[in-house]
């Protein structure tokens, strides 16, 4: 059976290929996509060249949730609703988490995303849902992310745990606090961030300040840096001032450009860095049964723009033009 990918050639320039499918997997139809800042990157040229030639042509998105057009493992029903799970696990290892293992693999990062008429997936690289609207339901990737940086914190993180700082006013950052919240809901979390209508949004969250006016005596047991880009060194260096000896520092931030830290004061401090990226099956099906309580999901609606329907490669360029222009996530229905 013949399918469409739609691949990114070259920065702006998206042609449709034609590939054969029917591996004996799932097959599915995506209904709804979101945007994320590495699909930008590619589409805009914001990559090193190198990189570029070695990953292009390839389809964009990695945020989809769909339903099942056919399933020749007998797993799912025709018609359910399910969340693609991009990440390719790759060396099976008992400590190491999927996400991070030697020779995993991420789809539109190298492979081909889901920008295709239907997308073939093992039955394990699918997680089934109910009562998720779709637009929400679109971004349990993104949400995932957040679950996994939760989880290993939980692991990780000393037994104080009163205060915490987040550092970032964005998408990730809200969803960040919004997972946090969930899961310890009597933590007292503040948000440090630039932008004073983004803080605006995070009103479920216990105090709100800006960057460039913290308190001389602002002080929190544990930290995440969702800034990513040039804003990472300035909130990593926040951080590090702020936060109490022995603190955990959750990086989560990407940045194509080297981030100084002062490695001086995290010894003194006897600080813990972590890197958190991506995320694996148990992330998803965490995320899922959070997205299923009707108010996170609200909470969730309150940074989605839904841009019109995707139908033609003209609409794929207008979603790319508009996630430029919103503050959050984007997501959009996706009928090629």
């Amino acid at each position: 059976m013949l399918n469409s990918v739609y691949r990114l050639v070259s920065p702006g320039v998206i042609l449709p290929r034609y590939t054969d499918s029917g591996k004996g997997g799932v097959v599915v139809r995506p209904d709804y996509m979101a945007i994320c800042h590495a699909d930008q990157r590619y589409y805009l040229g914001q990559r090193e060249s190198g990189v570029l030639r070695r990953k292009l042509p390839m389809a964009l998105i990695h945020e989809c949730c769909g339903h099942v057009v056919r399933d020749d493992t007998g797993t799912y029903s025709t018609g359910q609703s399910v969340v693609l799970i991009p990440n390719v696990p790759g060396q099976d290892d008992p400590i190491i988490f999927e996400n991070y293992s030697r020779g995993s693999r991420f789809l539109s990062s190298g492979e081909d995303g889901f920008m295709r008429e239907t997308v073939e997936l093992p039955p394990d690289r699918l997680v089934p849902f109910r009562n998720i609207p779709l637009p929400v339901a679109a971004i349990t990737e993104f949400v995932s992310v957040a679950v996994h940086a939760v989880h290993r914190f939980s692991l990780l993180a000393h037994s104080r745990r009163e205060r915490i700082g987040i550092w970032g006013d964005g998408s990730l950052a809200y969803v960040v606090a919004s997972v946090l919240k969930k899961r310890f809901p009597q933590m007292h979390i503040t948000v440090v961030g630039l932008n004073s209508l983004k803080l605006s949004h995070f009103s479920f969250v216990d105090r709100r300040l800006r960057e460039d006016d913290l308190p001389a005596d602002f002080q929190i047991d544990h930290a995440f840096e969702c800034c990513g880009g040039e804003g990472s060194a300035h909130a990593i260096e926040d951080i590090i001032r702020c936060i109490h000896p022995q603190g955990m520092v959750t990086l989560m931030g990407v940045s194509e450009s080297p981030i100084p830290v002062k490695t001086r004061d995290v010894l003194e401090k006897g600080l813990t860095l972590t890197g958190c990226s991506r995320s694996g099956r148990e992330d998803f099906e965490q995320a899922v049964a959070f997205m299923e309580d009707p108010l996170f999901s609200r909470r969730l609606q309150f940074i989605l723009f839904e841009d019109d329907p995707v139908r033609s490669i003209p609409d794929i360029h207008r979603v790319f033009a508009t996630d430029l222009n919103t503050p959050f996530k984007t997501v959009f229905r996706w009928m090629l």
